[in-house]
């Protein structure tokens, strides 16, 4: 049974298209961002990590790293952004890998959802790998409506992307999402019947 790599860019309906394809074709997953979510609320040594590195103003009244603290310091400076990663990365990594190492084991299906899939190379690990695309100016349009994120803020987290288009040529599944929630149901029904042929 097949591990099945979901990616794309930010703001491209990935999480939507992923709740989707798992209303078709109930399997595993593995979501990322949840995985960084609770790393840094639970994570003693992570936090430690982002501590020692950025200090402690990224942290909330908790005591605990705060996301938009972050965001704020590493879409302005490439340098830090890759020390976060160098911290969060392999933690995440390890996460998914095992279930992916078990999902093998077990001979059930598992998707995972990895928005930096192709920016770490991750790809040779997966049977399949769907890329969530949008146009740009959709993904910003929904960052700054949706997010409130300020449209200068916008433009340098798609930047620090691995090209969409290019993450398009490498997949072997493209999901489009410009469109409407029920356009998007329907690519994930077609998609879900054509796993089930092949892997049956």
């Amino acid at each position: 049974m097949p591990v099945i790599g979901l990616t794309g860019g930010i703001a491209t309906g990935k999480s939507t298209f992923a709740s989707a394809l798992l209303r078709e074709l109930p399997m595993g997953h593995f979501d990322s961002d949840r995985c960084v979510h609770d790393l840094l609320a639970a994570d003693n040594q992570i936090r430690d990590s982002i501590v020692a590195a950025f200090g402690p103003s990224v942290c909330d009244q908790a005591g605990r790293p705060e996301r938009t603290a972050l965001r704020n310091i590493i879409f302005n400076d490439e340098k830090r952004r890759r020390t976060l990663e160098s911290i969060l990365h392999p933690a995440v990594h390890a996460q998914w890998k095992a279930l992916a190492e078990e999902a093998r084991r077990r001979e059930t299906w598992l998707l995972v959802d990895i928005p930096l899939l192709y920016e770490t190379q991750a790809e040779g690990e997966f049977d399949r790998v769907i890329v969530v695309a949008s146009s740009k100016k959709t993904q910003i349009e929904r960052l700054t409506q949706e997010r409130r994120l300020a449209p200068e803020l916008a433009e340098k987290i798609i930047a620090s992307q691995f090209d969409l288009e290019a993450k398009t040529q490498k997949a072997e599944h493209v999901i489009w999402n410009d469109s409407t929630r029920r356009n998007l149901d329907g690519q994930a029904r077609l998609l879900a019947d054509w796993l089930r042929v092949r892997f049956s």
